[in-house]
């Protein structure tokens, strides 16, 4: 379908914004400049407004955290082992005592994973995590953190945390900030381990971590 020339004018006006030292640029308030291009476009083609860019440039950290959760979902190739069936919701779960407070039942209201409609679902025990896509452990939980990855960590779970050296111990994702920047590292063994398959633009986002060679898991 041929592009209308308003079209071409707000792609031309979104690549101008996104440029890391353009003169107004709308860069997100502790995020990584790159980062912020990524999540407004995913905003503005979700929503279909250009007003979803204005929501997340005035966003807390965890607004923003909370916009990447998402989006990590997003940005993933979920197995059909994931899913009960094709009807199943993609459950995002935070275990442990919630940090977003409402922003991530704003972030999630209405949206869809593919053809799975998302809920949020706050669980206390781990077993209950298995009816998750998503697991944010909080950070209440860092001294069960190796008994979850352990009992977890044979699931297609995406387990996404915020406690120092999460992605080290077997957490797949780790938010960290640096210099006041929200950023995140992979850990690629153990995504590979549950069989998930990240897409290259959000790998290129994040610092690669890796299993310490005499711990890695075949």
């Amino acid at each position: 379908m041929r592009r209308s020339r308003s079209d071409d004018t707000h792609s031309a006006s979104r690549r101008r914004n996104c440029r890391p030292h353009a003169k107004g640029a709308a860069i997100f308030p502790r995020f990584h400049p790159a980062a912020s291009c990524l999540v407004i476009a995913l905003a503005v083609s979700l929503a279909a407004s250009p007003s979803a860019v204005s929501q997340y440039t005035s966003a807390s950290e965890y607004e923003i955290k909370a916009a990447f959760l998402y989006n990590f979902a997003k940005f993933i190739d979920w197995p059909d082992s994931s899913f009960a069936n094709a009807q199943s919701s993609f459950a995002i779960c935070v275990l442990g005592t919630d940090p977003f407070g409402s922003a991530l039942d704003r972030t999630l209201q209405g949206k869809m994973v593919g053809n799975h409609p998302v809920t949020l679902i706050r669980i206390t025990e781990i077993e209950q995590a298995r009816r998750c896509q998503v697991v944010f452990v909080a950070a209440s939980e860092s001294k069960r953190l190796p008994e979850i990855i352990e009992r977890l960590q044979k699931a297609s779970i995406l387990l996404v945390g915020e406690s120092e050296g999460f992605a080290e111990a077997g957490g797949a994702i780790q938010f960290t900030l640096d210099d006041n920047h929200v950023r995140f590292t992979i850990n690629r063994d153990v995504a590979d381990r549950a069989g998930l398959k990240f897409s290259s633009k959000l790998l290129a986002l994040a610092k690669i971590v890796r299993d310490p060679p005499n711990s890695r898991k075949s």
